[in-house]
């Protein structure tokens, strides 16, 4: 790879043009390379971010030569598809949440990246940004002392729309899938497990996707997560992480915040951890330092967690009796 990293976006909508304006914030990495299902497509959007090269086809994209990384965010029922065919084809894969669209999916793609020995990791983009980083040490550090509540929420108002991935159950729609696997992930990260037991409740809507879904997790020793999402309305968007000696608040947005709250005995400390860019080039500056360090997986996000992240999506929508048709 010399110095620099290569990278290709394979499918093209807005979470694509978040991830390319995140590239730009990276020093050693070169957008050169964008696939659409048309050339059309491929050719504004590379006119958009001056991609030197441009496919109308995933399968073009995924046989150059000179790409080292392919970020995968077609819609979440294309994610095996085109995961598995970068993989074969020898490029590192990042690829968006969710991961698949259950755990068997999951599964088949993990199978192919560790035959193939290839890099995989799953696009939980909020993991890399610093204030993470931030969380993630005072609680090694036992600053809160034993983890006994998790919450967090994402939600945001839309209305029903059949020209919307959102509303169509064929691409995975819905809001656990799109936004409630923020929440799901996170309590993940704090507790470090799946949970032993999950009671769920949503709402299915004239779309017959998930609209509202409400869920309590417990882990072992009693500890709780309690999560909600919505594509019906706006969430506060707040994560707060609460232990036997204190609590962690990370502020609204917490899935991309630059502010972090700890609380001790009465005392507060607002820590303000800023990062430049958009957030999406902190997931690819970690792909990056495992491709340099030889690396298959991210320890920050393994495919084992990944893995059981889906099963617990697999488990909620299971409480919720939702399939997507291709089930």
């Amino acid at each position: 790879m010399g110095n620099r990293t290569r990278w290709g976006i394979l499918g093209l909508g807005n979470i694509s043009r978040q991830f390319a304006r995140g590239l730009e914030a990276v020093s050693d990495a070169d957008l050169v390379v964008c696939g659409s299902r048309t050339q059309q497509n491929a050719d504004l959007f590379g006119d958009e971010f001056n991609v030197p090269r441009r496919y109308g086809s995933y399968e073009a994209l995924a046989a150059d030569p000179e790409v080292d990384a392919i970020y995968v965010s077609t819609p979440h029922a294309m994610h095996k598809e085109n995961c598995i065919m970068c993989l074969e084809a020898g490029k590192a894969v990042l690829c968006e949440k969710p991961f698949t669209i259950n755990r068997a999916e999951a599964e088949e793609v993990v199978s192919v990246a560790r035959k193939q020995r290839v890099f995989l990791m799953e696009a939980m983009w909020t993991r890399f940004v610093p204030v993470m980083y931030r969380v993630r040490d005072w609680l090694a550090d036992g600053a809160i002392g034993d983890v006994t509540m998790v919450t967090a929420d994402f939600g945001f108002g839309s209305k029903p729309n059949p020209e919307s991935r959102l509303y169509k159950p064929e691409l995975g729609g819905g809001a656990l899938m799109d936004v409630g696997v923020y929440a799901v992930s996170f309590a993940s990260m704090i507790y470090g497990c799946p949970p032993s037991r999950i009671a769920s409740l949503g709402n299915i809507g004239s779309m017959d996707v998930d609209d509202n879904v409400g869920m309590v997790f417990g882990y072992e020793g009693g500890a709780l997560a309690m999560l909600y999402t919505s594509i019906r309305s706006r969430t506060p968007q707040h994560a707060y992480i609460q232990g036997t000696e204190g609590m962690i608040h990370i502020h609204s947005p917490f899935w991309k915040a630059n502010t972090v709250t700890l609380s001790r005995g009465g005392d507060d400390e607002i820590v303000e951890v800023p990062y430049e860019g958009n957030g999406y080039n902190c997931e690819a500056e970690e792909v990056m330092r495992c491709l340099a360090s030889g690396a298959l997986e991210s320890e920050i996000m393994t495919h084992d967690e990944s893995l059981a992240i889906m099963q617990t999506l697999d488990d909620v929508r299971s409480q919720l009796d939702l399939r997507y048709p291709m089930e």
